[in-house]
């Protein structure tokens, strides 16, 4: 057996790749799904950026709390979130995450510390900040994780998120997913300054950059970042570089996208292929135990695709239940 040269055991490692494995298979299956119309609602797929889901969410724990975007599944599969109860939720159907009436852009699981999606850009901001402020009042090490897309990032809410952070010190971690594309405009034509970690420097955050199709580059950042707002240290910014393989949504025709860049970003910069690349290099992990974590993640999606084809839709008379909260 070889020496680990990663900073994660052996163990680890498979259960990262089979996380990242996970959201790429369910992903893929969705695409074909939702093109046959078996599917309601509108779908936006995460696949490509596994690599920064589960590199930041092997740090956390139940008691920390993420706010999602539309593009959310992966984030949901990286926090804990049952993939069956998912499944259900994107297919509308009564065992989903929310009993089949949030859909693909509002998958919530308060138990595993996901406050959900959300198709309202930029508006996870504000919500882990106070996630982040109750923890710090509370007294535990828990932290917020926000996820925003480089579009986003534009909006006035998580500017304001930055600044809130900032003045109150909260342990909050402000993720800036950067595939370079805000729905179909290129980011150099809608952000003024060069790097994201400058809009940090004008709030007073700390930031970097990151190789988000490295799971590596993430894993490591993303442990300091959130070890300093564990020890009061406030909150940070975190750009990851990141690639999409589909469009901005499911039927994007992708006319912005340049002639064979898709084929180019499946072939040269797939964070599984990478990752998988680098530790069998290593020879710390065989390529038949990836090629079984590969099977049994396909039956996984096959089996959870089937439970939600055959349970049963809402009953009309729970449409009204959960709209309040009772106290």
């Amino acid at each position: 057996m070889s020496d680990n040269p990663f900073p994660l055991s052996r163990e680890q490692l498979l259960e990262a790749y089979k996380m990242m494995k996970t959201i790429r298979d369910f992903e893929e299956r969705l695409h074909v799904d939702f093109a046959r119309g078996d599917i309601p609602g509108f779908v936006h797929l995460y696949a490509g950026e596994e690599a920064t889901a589960v590199g930041i969410m092997m740090h956390l724990n139940n008691n920390d709390r993420i706010a999602s975007t539309h593009r959310g599944h992966g984030h949901c599969i990286a926090k804990g979130v049952d993939v069956h109860a998912m499944m259900a939720e994107i297919y509308g159907k009564q065992t989903g995450a929310c009993c089949g009436k949030g859909g693909s852009m509002h998958i919530a699981d308060l138990s595993k510390g996901m406050m959900g999606a959300n198709g309202i850009l930029g508006a996870g901001s504000p919500l882990v900040c106070g996630a982040a402020l109750a923890a710090k009042q509370l007294g535990h090490t828990g932290v917020g994780i926000s996820f925003t897309g480089d579009g986003a990032s534009n909006q006035g809410t998580f500017l304001e998120s930055l600044n809130l952070a900032a003045v109150w010190e909260l342990p909050v971690i402000f993720v800036v997913e950067n595939n370079g594309y805000a729905e179909s405009t290129a980011a150099e034509w809608a952000v003024s300054c060069d790097s994201y970690v400058d809009r940090a420097t004008g709030f007073g955050l700390p930031g970097m950059t990151v190789d988000g199709t490295d799971f590596f580059a993430v894993y490591e950042a993303a442990g300091e970042v959130i070890r300093r707002a564990r020890q009061g240290g406030g909150p940070s910014l975190l750009e990851c570089k990141m690639v999409r393989f589909f469009g901005h949504f499911e039927g994007d025709a992708q006319t912005y996208r340049a002639d064979g860049e898709v084929e180019d970003i499946r072939g040269n910069k797939d964070c599984l292929k990478i990752l998988r690349h680098r530790v069998e290099e290593s020879g710390l992990i065989a390529t038949r135990e990836f090629d079984q974590i590969d099977q049994e993640v396909k039956a996984l999606i096959e089996g959870a695709v089937q439970a939600a084809i055959a349970a049963p839709s809402p009953a009309p008379s729970a449409l009204l239940n959960d709209v309040y909260v009772s106290y």
